[in-house]
């Protein structure tokens, strides 16, 4: 199936049933008064987070979503049915955003989260509602209020724990093929990633972590220029980023330039993500002689004055990814142990003092 990641939409909640004007007309009752009943409801519309899709492409053929309207009320003070609310499935990562005003509406990282983005029209009173001391017979009723209607831009993030950056043809769909069972298109031309695929790297039972092979940016990327800025977005999500260099290109570039690069456009991108913990894998050794490879790379690392974890590897033949893999796992887990233990004080503070 076709990646899309990006969809915009119309959709509009349904509108309020209005009131009915209706009065009794009965044997032996000759005051009967007032009984007209309220409409109903509209449908509200959701958004829900639904693991089964991956994509946005269904939403390239359907552009427009409305719900039901309530039905109008009815005599012998009947009230009108509501309508039932609209859900619309959307992936998990997908962020939902006004057209309008860039207002983001929802951001579903949880399967099964369910958000709602419209509300329905509030029903209309029947003359039922007006009757008083001094108005006896009413002849006043509401027509119920519209739907909202909203025009959608959604946007859909790739949750993976580690993201891969690099230059086309850094070797980022080689690594993971090699670590996972994630089957990218590997080709020796730049270029041959045209959208993000996931891999599950898995260290052993119960030990696992998502990996995403983004494509590849280049100079200019978060202007326009290439593939880069309609996936840029997509490593925002991740703990980890691994920078991916190509020590030996085949166009004798400069490594070092290649690294400033991506550098310069994740910084005019976003300086969170500018910012985001990145460790630098200097790929495709097995092309260097053995003998010109301790210099190559301690020359890359020196001229970065790198501070991070630097790890060498030769994605194609796998060798050093497993420590690679292994260090990512430890990681992760520590974050998460953090995470949860920032989570728990968050709790505690919330909880009031029952004492």
């Amino acid at each position: 199936m076709k990646f899309v990641d990006e969809a915009d939409i119309r959709i509009e909640a349904g509108n309020g049933g209005k009131g009915c004007v209706s009065f009794r007309r009965e044997k032996y009752i000759p005051f009967g008064g007032p009984d007209g009943g309220d409409g109903g409801d509209g449908g509200s519309v959701y958004v829900v987070a639904d693991e089964s899709l991956n994509t946005l492409v269904d939403l390239r053929y359907s552009r427009v979503f409305r719900a039901e309207h309530g039905e109008q009320g009815m005599g012998r003070n009947r009230t009108g049915k509501s309508a039932p609310d609209l859900d619309i499935h959307l992936p998990v990562g997908t962020v939902v955003y006004d057209k309008d005003t860039s207002e983001v509406l929802a951001d579903l990282t949880r399967v099964g989260q369910r958000i709602k983005i419209a509300q329905g029209g509030f029903h209309g009173l029947g003359n039922t509602r007006y009757k008083s001391s001094v108005n006896r017979a009413p002849r006043q009723f509401s027509p119920g209020s519209p739907g909202e209607g909203r025009n959608l831009h959604l946007e859909l993030r790739v949750l993976a724990d580690v993201g891969l950056l690099g230059l086309p043809n850094a070797g980022k769909s080689t690594l993971i093929r090699a670590v996972s069972a994630a089957r990218p298109k590997v080709a020796d031309y730049p270029f041959t990633t045209l959208y993000p695929n996931l891999g599950v790297v898995s260290i052993e039972a119960h030990r696992s972590f998502v990996i995403a092979d983004i494509p590849g940016l280049i100079e200019g990327a978060a202007e326009g220029a290439g593939l880069g800025i309609q996936f840029l977005k997509h490593v925002s999500r991740t703990l980890l980023l691994l920078h991916l260099v190509d020590v030996a290109p085949f166009d004798d570039s400069d490594p070092v330039e290649s690294v400033r690069v991506i550098e310069r456009e994740l910084a005019k991108f976003s300086d969170e993500l500018a910012g985001r913990e990145r460790w630098l894998v200097l790929n495709k050794l097995d092309l260097i002689p053995p003998e010109e490879r301790e210099a190559l790379c301690e020359d890359i690392v020196r001229r970065l004055a790198w501070q991070g974890p630097v790890y060498r590897v030769a994605a194609l033949s796998k060798d050093g990814t497993a420590r690679v893999m292994q260090d990512i796992m430890e990681h992760l887990e520590q974050a998460r142990a953090e995470q949860a233990r920032e989570d728990a004080r968050s709790q505690d503070k919330s909880e009031p003092d029952t004492e």
